[in-house]
């Protein structure tokens, strides 16, 4: 973890989100801060509940209220569902602006992008504003050309055979 980097898990295969949190386990025992913000989990995201035991460590954040993913939610309940989706969003800012961590991990924002939450334009603001003392780690299905080109390192998870 010498160097700091942006680093991306895309694609559609399963394993992003889990690789990041890989990424996490590895820097924390390293004694590095690890923040990880998830978006688009829905609040019931079961599967990473665990996290919470390896606090104050990783330190693990939803913004979302609904238990239900975010396309499954009626229209009224999306329009409050994205404005915790966008405080989380401003929380990652906020935590790259005063140096909160060494490891921030954003899960699934690049859904943000598709679901027209954030634009790639918010995204790439937010890569500039580290500097070099946050590894950023981005995970999501889709990574435009245009973000691709502020990565360091973009690894691709994709079924080969289900």
């Amino acid at each position: 973890m010498n160097k700091k980097i942006v680093q991306v898990y895309c694609g559609t295969g399963k394993g992003k989100t889990t690789a990041a949190v890989g990424q996490c386990i590895r820097a924390a025992s390293m004694g590095y801060e690890v923040i990880i913000i998830q978006f688009l989990k829905g609040k019931d995201a079961e599967e990473f509940s665990f996290l919470s035991k390896l606090e104050p460590d990783i330190k693990l954040f939803r913004f979302e209220k609904e238990e239900e993913f975010y396309l499954n939610l009626t229209e009224e309940q999306q329009i409050e569902e994205r404005e915790n989706i966008i405080n989380g969003f401003n929380f990652a800012r906020k935590v790259i602006e005063t140096g909160g961590c060494d490891v921030l991990v954003l899960d699934e924002v690049l859904g943000l992008i598709e679901l027209g939450i954030i634009t790639t334009e918010d995204l790439i603001k937010l890569i500039q504003l580290r500097d070099d003392y946050v590894q950023l780690v981005m995970t999501g299905h889709n990574l435009s050309d245009e973000l691709a080109e502020y990565v360091d390192v973009i690894s691709e998870i994709r079924p080969i055979k289900e």
